[in-house]
């Protein structure tokens, strides 16, 4: 079975379970999106969820973050692990969007990465969830599922990325990314199917017999 064949099973099973798909960090706007992908990184969604829904009524713009400051940024997010360096970077690149962009997040994958703490990442989630541009961001869990599904055999997401939006559709990235990430939490966790138990390994690979062992990005 070659990579396109599995491609195929992978979307039809994931079109399948999961036909709607919700963004899982909720958020206000674009700019209040930015800043939970940022507060994510190390940390589950469901923390940072709990984290900003205390946060986001009242603040949820540039202007506010720049007026709170630094320190008291800390404090709203201590519950978040590294919170000293992911205040410092929110709180750097909403004095930018003030200064630079008039308090709106860039529309483009070039200026979102120049943002204090902004990676490439980062900019995608917020280029396809926040303004609905084509997008697929790979984490280390989207890497990992693709390796185990044989859609790569790249090292590092850069090459992850490049195979995944060679082997599927434009149209379908911003929710296959999305679907690739509830399915590997529910069905293909790093520690429970090891790439032989869940539907798409076993379907995309029905002799395997041996844990499948991921090259770590």
């Amino acid at each position: 079975m070659n990579e396109n064949r599995r491609a195929k099973i992978v979307l039809k099973i994931l079109n399948k379970i999961y036909p709607k798909i919700e963004v899982p960090l909720k958020s206000r706007n674009v700019f209040t999106l930015l800043v939970s992908v940022l507060l994510s990184a190390q940390c589950t969604d469901v923390n940072v969820n709990n984290v900003t829904k205390n946060i986001y009524p009242k603040y949820y713009t540039p202007e506010h973050f720049v007026k709170l400051g630094r320190k008291k940024i800390e404090r709203l997010i201590k519950r978040i692990g590294i919170f000293r360096i992911k205040s410092k970077s929110i709180f750097n690149l909403s004095k930018i969007l003030v200064k630079k962009y008039r308090g709106k997040v860039p529309e483009s994958f070039e200026e979102l990465e120049k943002l204090p703490g902004v990676g490439h990442k980062t900019a995608s989630v917020v280029m396809s969830q926040g303004f609905g541009h084509p997008a697929f961001p790979i984490d280390t869990h989207i890497h990992r599922l693709a390796q185990r599904w044989g859609l790569t055999s790249g090292k590092n997401v850069v090459q992850t990325e490049k195979d995944l939006k060679r082997l599927f559709s434009k149209k379908n990235w911003n929710k296959l990314h999305l679907q690739i990430i509830y399915y590997g939490r529910e069905y293909c966790k790093a520690r429970a199917c090891y790439g032989i138990t869940c539907k798409i390994c076993t379907t995309c690979y029905p002799n395997r017999k041996k844990p499948i062992k991921t090259k770590k990005p």
